[in-house]
């Protein structure tokens, strides 16, 4: 007979058996229901006000999300704590709420400016901390690449800046970050000969 006290627990008929109980509630019950979602935790809160919000396509929820981004590096008081865990995670949920790729880049952006500016400031941090940064700047060219191709003029300079700010920082940063700069370059430069 198998230990239970080893056995993890199992979900309770998961989003299916949820999906069908929820169908046959009426229209004020749902409202109810994402009414107190909305109440029991700030994260349901961000999420149900970006969703409501996305067609806005940065505004106040933009911003929400971008302090959460900025917070791990440069919190309002005291010296960032780096759990870049959060950052990301925000950058994903903002993704999810909202489907706003504009958005989406700008928070990519900006993880990678302040990754950058953190590094600048308090000198060399750790591969860990810079692999998170390298990644996040590969998610934007990536996005940049096939998405977000018009928005690539809004980010040159920016990624332009970020390239030549990391000059000198070791890890292979600083290579990483100029290669995929320099990627971004040649590609653009190729599609405005066309």
């Amino acid at each position: 007979m198998p230990d239970e006290t080893n056995t993890p627990a199992r979900k309770s008929g998961g989003w299916s058996a949820a999906r069908q109980h929820l169908a046959a509630w009426d229209k004020p019950a749902l409202l109810d229901l994402v009414k107190d979602l909305y109440e029991a935790e700030a994260a349901n809160r961000d999420f149900i006000q970006a969703r409501c919000q996305a067609e806005d396509g940065g505004g106040e929820v933009l911003e929400l999300y971008r302090k959460k981004v900025v917070e791990p590096f440069f919190p309002a008081r005291g010296i960032g704590k780096l759990k870049l865990g959060e950052a990301r995670k925000a950058i994903r949920d903002y993704r999810k709420a909202t489907g706003n790729i504009p958005g989406t880049a700008e928070l990519l952006m900006a993880y990678v400016e302040n990754g950058v500016k953190f590094t600048c400031q308090y000198g060399d941090i750790d591969e860990r901390f810079y692999n998170s940064i390298e990644s996040a700047l590969e998610e934007l060219a990536d996005l940049l690449r096939v998405e977000a191709r018009a928005l690539y003029p809004r980010f040159q300079s920016r990624l332009a800046d970020v390239e030549r700010r990391t000059d000198g920082i070791g890890w292979g940063f600083h290579d990483s970050t100029a290669y995929v700069v320099g990627q971004l370059e040649k590609e653009f430069a190729s599609d405005s000969r066309e």
